[in-house]
């Protein structure tokens, strides 16, 4: 989709009004409004959804962006009123839009700037109040989805798209080079490169459901602090020998370890794997 288009189709779907969305089950505080389109020749269903948290925090967040340009421009209007300016007309114009550069804020922000010296230059502005409501109805809290699976149910394209910051840590994980790491790879062949990277992802998707397994019993850990907390289960020999002829006599056990440790070693069946006393 070219970029034309991508802003036409955003344009048009913003303008929905928020009595056509209606609720998302198991998403409270989620409405969304479902239409279609073609998308590069295909036929793709649409999704805008509105989030009232993602909503109020949209809106806290430009009311602060709004603050500081509101100060620089005091500041900016305060400098020729004293009579000190030295920047010429195209200087203040300049640098006027490069304080007001951010789209939403040229949107309910007017400036007006007078005079053709920099002794009678004046900077005014004012912010609207009517278009900041009208912007904030079209665009906080909505987000555009875009999907070519038919028979999901809105609930279920919700749920797909906030998977991917599960992908997102993912690709996080096998970058950390001490758990689950991708790199350093000690290999040039492709066949290597490829047993490396199959390896990689398999001990991924068996840290990440032991990951989801530890917090539906209520240890929310990362994948690192998890295995690193398995880490301290470990096995040791003990070799006893009373100075007789013939070999020490060896004893397996586990070290100490934490509580924590113990329970989630229950948890995974690891005592399996224990030694045997």
């Amino acid at each position: 989709m070219t970029s034309w288009r991508a802003r036409w189709l955003a344009s048009a779907l913003l303008k929905v009004p928020r009595a056509r969305f209606t609720a998302v089950p198991g998403y409270p505080g989620i409405q969304a409004h479902q239409g279609a389109k073609t998308v590069h020749g295909h036929p793709q269903r649409i999704l805008l959804t509105h989030s009232e948290t993602l909503h109020q925090a949209q809106s806290r967040g430009f009311d602060q962006t709004l603050g500081k340009v509101t100060a620089w421009l005091e500041e900016l209007a305060d400098t020729p009123a004293r009579g000190k300016s030295r920047r010429t007309r195209q200087g203040l114009e300049d640098h006027l839009q490069k304080i007001t550069h951010n789209s939403w804020v040229a949107e309910v922000l007017t400036t007006s700037l007078a005079g053709d010296t920099p002794a009678t230059f004046r900077l005014t502005f004012a912010v609207d109040a009517a278009a900041r409501r009208k912007l904030e109805n079209r665009v906080f809290g909505k987000r555009i989805l875009i999907t070519n699976q038919p028979d999901w149910s809105p609930a279920e394209i919700v749920a797909a798209y906030r998977s991917q910051s599960h992908v997102e840590d993912s690709f996080r994980q096998l970058k950390d080079r001490h758990v689950v790491s991708f790199s350093p790879m000690h290999h040039w062949t492709d066949d290597h490169i490829r047993v490396h990277a199959f390896t990689c992802v398999l001990a991924l998707q068996i840290a990440h459901p032991m990951t989801r397994t530890a917090a539906n019993a209520g240890y929310k850990l990362s994948t690192r602090a998890l295995l690193d907390e398995l880490g301290t289960i470990e096995e040791t020999v003990l070799l006893h020998h009373d100075g007789a002829k013939g070999r020490p006599r060896a004893q397996r056990t586990l070290t100490e370890h934490s509580k924590r440790a113990a329970k989630l070693g229950e948890l995974f069946n690891l005592k399996t794997y224990a030694p045997t006393r």
